[in-house]
């Protein structure tokens, strides 16, 4: 095993091999936004962009990145995928400004046979002579052994020979990879430490794919097993189930094996989304670091045991990462949630008050998954003018809308004493429901105001699924009144604001 502190190089892949991703390709200028901000903020110390002479648009962006990098200083960093041709992919990265090569060769026996149909003798021959080609116009060299882990599994002979014979050709780098990510951690170990071991004097990197859910596990293994460099991609970005999340990497290879890894771990989050942003593939919002959720507490267990002694975190702190803790709002909240957002706030309600919030935030918990920091003001808005009558009360309301079609309304209510069933029809669902209404109240001789506005808004940035504030005016015998309603439900909201209209009114 290798020993703590020392530094695990990582190669980031998101721009070459995060682009198999299905219907995932990045536009020149997105290339050149996300290469920067790797480089130049997350700070990682190697990325591969492009293949070669995948197409124009390709070349575009990889010769104005290589410009940039080059006024930089940092142009050795980037690494472009080519093919043993001999001149054409050596040729297309010298055109684009490029310093290194990543000669992608066969790794297996059977892929060499079966898909190049050469001899191990001579796809080694043509090996050499793009290596010798690189070499002469300048070029830094690394190789793939393409489907390495088949190739050692099933036959090592063949990826034993092929190192020994280019072990002295001027290549840096041999990377390694478990292309169809059939490996588990203990295969990974074995076969890495043996080669390690063969070839103690070259460079290996180990290049993982998540077909398993392994590739972070394998990387760490990879490492144990004394392999020095890890590819991986933002946000697991790559060909079937993707790479490994350089994200995860970086991370357990500090916190688990006590690694050194050049990055800037306040960087992650903005990068993740970015990438996310330009790749049109979403993060999980449980994404291990990046996902939306990570660093939000559900059960309001877990808020007081924080608030009495941080006893529910752990050394992935939010902070670390440019992110901040959230306690969620839902039916599992406890005082100590609710105490905890207040706080963040910088809002004071007495005992009494937090109870009846905390009451109807669980209420709306039944119906909504959770409440978020952007909801509270909404309800506590509502809460604090709340004055409780309970002449009428809605016991069931159900709303049918379609396409071209009048909507309608069954209720049942009470009023006082006495309970109602009756239905409606209309243009939209709280226009049937007003009718409903007013065929109850008529026969309570309540006379409806006018209403003069209706307004909708959900928190900023909500969600469609954000609670809905809606404010209706209504003007009663020349005075204006004005109520307001909360609800997910956008109809039900207007519904809830005219029913405590209702109750102000008869009380009065």
């Amino acid at each position: 095993m290798t020993q703590k502190n020392v530094t695990v190089q990582l190669m980031d892949t998101t721009l070459r091999d995060g682009e198999q991703t299905q219907a995932v390709s990045f536009s020149p200028a997105e290339k050149v936004s996300i290469a920067k901000a790797l480089l130049q903020k997350l700070k990682i110390d190697r990325i591969e962009v492009a293949s070669a002479r995948v197409s124009d648009g390709e070349k575009e962006a990889v010769t104005k990145l290589n410009r940039w990098a080059a006024a930089e200083g940092l142009v050795e960093r980037i690494e472009v995928l080519g093919f043993v041709d001999h001149t054409l992919s050596v040729d297309w990265i010298t055109q684009t400004g490029g310093k290194v090569l990543n000669l992608l060769a066969k790794g297996s026996l059977k892929h060499c046979t079966d898909q190049l149909r050469k001899t191990l003798s001579e796809h080694l021959s043509d090996i050499k002579q793009t290596v010798e080609y690189a070499l002469l116009q300048g070029l830094n060299v690394n190789i793939y052994l393409e489907d390495w882990s088949n190739g050692y599994k099933d036959s090592p002979e063949y990826v034993y020979e092929m190192v020994t014979q280019l072990q002295d050709t001027g290549i840096k780098h041999f990377m390694l990879p478990d292309t169809l990510g059939v490996m588990s951690p203990d295969e990974v170990f074995v076969s890495l430490s043996d080669m390690v071991g063969r070839f103690p004097h070259l460079q290996f990197d180990f290049h993982p794919h998540n077909d398993y859910g392994l590739a972070t596990a394998n990387a760490l293994f990879a490492v144990k097993a004394g392999v020095s460099s890890i590819h991986c991609t933002m946000n697991c970005l790559g060909e079937r189930a993707g790479n490994a999340s350089l994200t995860e990497v970086a991370i357990v290879l500090q916190d688990k094996l006590g690694k050194k890894v050049n990055i800037d771990e306040s960087e992650i989050h903005s990068i993740s989304k970015m990438v996310e942003n330009f790749s049109g593939k979403r993060v999980a919002d449980n994404a291990p670091i990046v996902g939306a959720d990570v660093f939000t507490q559900t059960s309001g267990i877990h808020a007081d045991g924080d608030k009495k002694g941080g006893l529910y975190i752990s050394a992935l702190t939010p902070e670390r990462f440019a992110r901040s803790r959230r306690y969620a709002l839902g039916k599992m909240s406890g005082k100590a949630s609710l105490a905890k957002n207040l706080e963040a706030m910088d809002i004071d309600l007495d005992v009494d008050q937090q109870k009846k919030l905390l009451k109807r935030i669980v209420r709306l918990g039944d119906q909504k998954a959770s409440i978020s920091a952007d909801d509270l003001p909404f309800i506590i808005a509502d809460l604090l003018e709340r004055n409780d009558y309970n002449y009428v009360e809605l016991l069931n309301c159900s709303i049918n809308s379609g396409l071209d079609l009048e909507s309608t309304v069954s209720i049942r209510v009470r009023v006082n004493d006495k309970i109602y069933k009756r239905s409606g029809s209309g243009n939209g669902g709280f226009d049937a429901f007003i009718g409903a209404m007013k065929k109850v109240l008529a026969e309570e001789h309540f006379i409806f105001p006018e209403l003069l506005d209706y307004q909708l808004r959900i928190p900023p940035g909500g969600q469609t699924s954000a609670l809905t504030e809606c404010l209706v005016t209504w003007l009663d015998n020349g005075a204006r009144l004005t109520t307001r309603g909360i609800n997910s439900n956008q109809v039900l909201a207007g519904i809830s604001a005219t029913i405590r209209m209702i109750n102000l009114k008869m009380h009065q």
